[in-house]
């Protein structure tokens, strides 16, 4: 079977797990093994690719001698997002980003690497063709091969090599009869996003595009990003909210692409830095790695590694909202206008939720009022949707302008207490097991009452922004 990454699949042998489900047969499991064997020998049994190897060996780059056609085109040739690369180039570019990797995960640049990684190039037909990456052990060891495109853009490339580098190190230990590691998704863009961030010009070495005196050039856009590797991630958090662990847990296509302008990729950078930033959060990463193999899915192996600090997902939550708040806090960014201030807390205020009319009716999306909510959603769910709008509100309280960024302080104050205050109690009887219990009065009658005010005060402030007409002469 394999499993789709975006548009970078991954295939383990002899387990075989995922969506896309298609059957292997023994020939296929044989023929990888054979495959990296041979791969070594690459430039003796394939005369015409032309082949490299990195300085450590782990590297085996093999491409055709003839590019891609879309290296002709100009208005990719002199496109900097995109990435053309060559085999002497590409050995010395994967080195340095595995070294990135290894260094933000707390390993020497000369520690000792188990699985070889063969990179095999192959003309693009699009800026859009996918990227596989196939693990099978060989030699009681985990080998890998990428099949990747030599032309495709610079983020797709750096989400393919960190997989294949995160794959090595999780899988070292790992049984050649078990099964590959399944890695979270915000740890490779996460991790990806962080690399680039640093020094891009040096982990990407692109081949030169355009002729100039009779030389090969190629054009270099280096973004100097200070001390700040969150620089790119801090503009787009500021223009839209941070994902939360769950939406991370489970992107989709579009996301992982960056359609959805940057929110998937910022809010993994962040949230990969925020666990690095935690007592020995390098460690723990690489504990989360090695027990992957282990379990069944990379949750599971997440809070086992992370177990000091995070009991269940909801402590995740928890601790990211403050996190995401604290680093908005730093530099909010400009304050919006009052009538976007209004629209911005309306929508903070609303909660969505799907209902059906009829038991077989399909859902319909409607929008309640956190009152509403609070009157017929279950504990559990209303909980975890308050505690999304704490956060809303925190970092809309941000650059809110006045008089609703103080509505939006009121409102959190409102709701942190009814959540401090909420827990489940069982009945109290009066006397004897049989006894009818004392019905408590409605605790929620006060919650209600005080929302209902600072509504009437967002009306009269909303008021105060519509246009006053003029009587006529």
């Amino acid at each position: 079977m394999i499993r789709p990454w975006h548009r970078c699949r991954v295939a383990s042998r002899p387990h075989w797990s995922g969506s896309a489900v298609r059957p292997v047969n023994g020939f296929a499991i044989f023929f990888t093994a054979l495959f990296f064997f041979t791969a070594a020998r690459a430039q003796s049994a394939w005369p015409e690719l032309a082949t490299a190897r990195s300085v450590s060996g782990q590297f085996t780059v093999a491409g055709s001698r003839v590019p891609s056609p879309l290296l002709h085109r100009p208005e990719l040739a002199t496109n900097p997002a995109l990435v053309r690369l060559e085999p002497a180039l590409l050995a010395v570019a994967a080195e340095r980003f595995k070294t990135v990797l290894w260094n933000q995960l707390g390993l020497k640049a000369n520690a000792p690497w188990r699985g070889k990684i063969f990179l095999a190039l192959h003309p693009a037909r699009s800026t859009d063709d996918g990227i596989t990456i196939v693990s099978g052990p060989a030699f009681q060891i985990w080998n890998y091969r990428v099949e990747l495109p030599d032309v495709l853009p610079a983020t797709r490339y750096a989400r393919a090599l960190t997989a294949v580098v995160l794959l090595e190190i999780a899988n070292r230990n790992a049984a050649a009869a078990g099964r590959s590691a399944e890695l979270p998704p915000w740890l490779i863009d996460g991790l990806a996003r962080q690399a680039l961030a640093g020094d891009e010009v040096k982990l990407i070495l692109s081949a030169p595009s355009s002729f100039s005196g009779g030389l090969m050039q190629s054009r270099v856009n280096q973004i100097e990003h200070g001390m700040d590797s969150l620089a790119a991630a801090r503009r787009t958090l500021q223009q839209s909210a941070a994902l939360t662990f769950e939406q991370l847990s489970w992107p989709d296509e579009a996301q992982v692409n960056g359609e959805d302008n940057g929110v998937y990729g910022a809010s993994a950078q962040l949230f990969v830095r925020e666990l690095l930033a935690l007592k020995n959060g390098a460690a723990r990463l690489r504990a989360l790695l090695a027990e992957l193999p282990r379990d069944l899915n990379w949750q599971t192996a997440f809070f086992a590694a992370f177990h000091n600090d995070f009991r269940q997902p909801l402590d995740v939550e928890k601790w990211w909202s403050l996190r995401v708040i604290a680093f908005a806090g730093t530099r909010p960014g400009p304050r919006w206008t009052v009538t976007a201030s209004r629209d911005r807390l309306a929508e903070l205020l609303s909660v969505p939720v799907d209902f059906r009319s009829q038991s077989n009716a399909l859902p319909t999306h409607a929008e309640i009022s956190l009152q509403s909510a609070i009157r017929n959603l279950e504990p559990g769910q209303l909980a975890a949707g308050l505690q999304l709008k704490l956060r809303g509100l925190a970092l809309a309280q941000l650059r809110l302008a006045p008089p609703f960024a103080a509505l939006a302080g009121d409102y959190r104050q409102v709701l942190a207490d009814f959540l401090e205050k909420k827990r489940p109690a069982p009945a109290v009887t009066a006397a004897g097991r049989n006894a009818p219990a004392i019905r408590r009065p409605d605790e929620n009658e006060d919650v209600l009452k005080k929302l209902d005010a600072l509504d009437a005060r967002r009306r009269a402030a909303e008021i105060q922004l519509k246009p006053v007409t003029l009587p006529k002469k």
